[in-house]
């Protein structure tokens, strides 16, 4: 149980959260945040320490990932070693430059304005005023590690297995209904965070009592419009 103010935002918890479980000797080989807790960095900084995430991580959301047909990252081909990168129309590029953004460590990918100007694919590929497309890719372990996550979550394997998520947000659902965590009783972040212990104490017991008592596993609760998405996404 881990209480912090409002305004952090969850992907702020979650390397602190795996820290203090690894000092306990008790860092899982997996873990199923849900997509407010990931982000690239820790993604690839918990595969270092041995913990897989398996998160979903957010989609590319740039301009040309909207438009459905526009050239995204993906389309680019990186050779890391040259420090260069090739368009799906073939042209190289013409600057590579480390940066620093937003605290974090990045590269800045340059095309040249004389083969986007003329290129008959330039409308998939920007829509920039300056004329030329731009990248901006991490550093390789990274990059490397978000688009093989993209490439995973896709697919129904996936899928299938971060549905054991349905388990941990029953948890959450049961500390809601059973100990009233939703509304604070107490003023102030430690008597808050109090609170929340000995409610997470509460579930665990109440749990346990489950498991000696032999009670029957409950299905996680859905929308009763459920079936009418079913039938409307048929």
């Amino acid at each position: 149980m881990h209480t912090t103010d409002a305004t952090v935002p969850d992907v702020k918890a979650t390397a602190g959260i795996q820290q203090r479980l690894a000092d306990r000797d008790l860092a899982p080989g997996e873990h199923y945040p849900d997509s407010g807790y990931p982000s690239a960095d820790l993604v690839t900084a918990a595969a270092k320490n041995g913990i897989a995430m398996v998160t979903p991580l957010l989609a590319d959301h740039s301009p040309q990932a909207r438009a459905v047909e526009g050239f995204t990252k993906s389309a680019f081909r990186i050779d890391w070693t040259s420090r260069t990168v090739r368009c799906p129309e073939g042209h190289a590029s013409t600057g590579w430059h480390p940066v620093t953004q937003h605290g974090r460590d990045a590269i800045v990918i340059e095309f040249a304005k004389s083969d986007c100007g003329s290129c008959p694919a330039k409308d998939r590929c920007t829509s920039a005023a300056r004329g030329n497309r731009m990248l901006t890719l991490r550093p390789k372990e990274i990059h490397e590690t978000t688009a093989k996550a993209r490439t995973e979550q896709d697919t129904p394997a996936w899928r299938t297995k971060y549905a054991l998520r349905a388990g941990i947000e029953g948890t959450v659902n049961q500390a809601l209904d059973v100990t009233g965590l939703r509304r604070a009783r107490y003023r102030g972040l430690p008597k808050v965070r109090l609170q929340h212990a000995f409610s997470a104490a509460a579930v665990n017991v109440a749990r346990l009592d489950a498991y000696w008592s032999d009670q029957p596993l409950r299905r996680v609760r859905t929308s009763r419009l459920e079936p009418l998405a079913y039938r409307l996404t048929a």
